[in-house]
C-alpha cells in the first residue's frame, strides 16, 4: 500500500463528499459522520416505553450520504410500512477531539441546523425483538434531511426555544430545547469518550414527543427558534 497522491491512483471513482450549505456564505460544510443521541427528551422516552431518568446517553449512526437538503422531494423508503418522523437540533462540529471536557465542548461547535431522523419503525421493532442491531431502521438512504447550517457567530449556542414539526400543516411534534435530558456540551463530552470526534461530524440531539407516521405524498415542515426551518416532501404513492 502507498499514499494516494492523485485521483488516478483510486481503483474506482472517489465518493462524492456530502455537504450542507452555510447560511450567509457561499461555503459548504463537508459532512464527515452523523451521530444521533437516542431518547434525549423525557416525554419522548416515555412515549417509547422507557424510563426518562438521566441514564447514560446512547448513540447510533447514519452514513454521511443519508444527509439531504431542505426542499428535497424524496422517494418513500423501501421495505417499510411504518415510517416515522423525528425533528431534531443538529450540532455541526468545526473541531474534533477526544475526552473533551464539558466546559470546553462548545468551543468545538461550528454551528447548528434543523434535522430529521427518519426511522423505519417497523424494522426497528423487529430488530429490537430479535436482539439484533437496528442500523437499517435508521441509516437508510435519505434518512437525515438537514437545513442549512447557521454558524455560532450568527446564532450563538441555542439551549432553549421552540422545536416543532408539522405534516401537511397539521402540528405533530412540539417541544423546547430546554427539555433535553443531556445538553449539547454534555453530549459532545460523553461522545468524545467513545470515539475521537472530527471536524465535519454532525450530532443529532434527540427528538421531543409526538413522533408518528409519515405517508407517501406528505409534506414535512420543521422549525427551531433561532436556528431555522426545514421542509421535505415525499413522492406520492404510485398506482398499480
Amino acid at each position: 500500500m502507498h499514499p494516494v497522491d492523485d485521483v488516478t491512483d483510486y481503483a474506482i471513482a472517489a465518493p462524492t463528499v456530502t455537504t450542507v450549505p452555510v447560511v450567509g456564505t457561499d461555503a459548504v460544510f463537508p459532512v464527515a459522520r452523523v451521530f444521533c443521541i437516542g431518547r434525549n427528551y423525557a416525554e419522548h422516552a416515555i412515549e417509547m416505553g422507557h424510563d426518562p431518568d438521566r441514564e447514560p446517553p446512547f448513540f447510533f449512526t447514519k452514513p454521511a450520504d443519508a444527509v439531504v437538503p431542505s426542499g428535497s422531494r424524496l422517494d418513500f423508503p423501501r421495505q417499510t410500512q411504518d415510517l416515522h418522523h423525528e425533528i431534531e437540533l443538529v450540532v455541526a462540529l468545526g473541531e474534533g477531539g477526544r475526552d473533551i471536557e464539558v466546559d470546553d465542548a462548545l468551543e468545538h461547535v461550528f454551528g447548528y441546523a434543523v434535522g430529521l431522523d427518519m426511522t423505519r419503525r417497523d424494522l426497528q421493532a423487529v430488530a429490537k425483538k430479535a436482539g439484533r442491531p437496528w442500523d437499517m431502521a435508521k441509516g437508510f438512504d435519505e434518512s437525515a434531511p438537514c437545513s442549512p447550517i447557521r454558524t455560532v457567530q450568527d446564532v450563538g449556542h441555542p439551549d432553549e426555544g421552540a422545536i416543532w414539526l408539522r405534516i401537511n400543516d397539521e402540528p405533530r411534534q412540539e417541544g423546547n430545547l430546554d427539555q433535553q435530558i443531556w445538553k449539547v456540551p454534555e453530549a459532545i463530552g460523553y461522545l468524545s469518550t467513545l470515539v475521537t470526534l472530527r471536524a465535519g461530524d454532525l450530532i443529532m440531539t434527540g427528538t421531543p414527543a409526538g413522533v408518528g407516521p409519515v405517508e407517501p405524498g406528505d409534506r414535512l415542515e420543521g422549525h427551531i427558534d433561532g436556528v431555522g426551518d426545514l421542509s421535505v416532501s415525499y413522492e406520492p404513492a404510485t398506482s398499480g
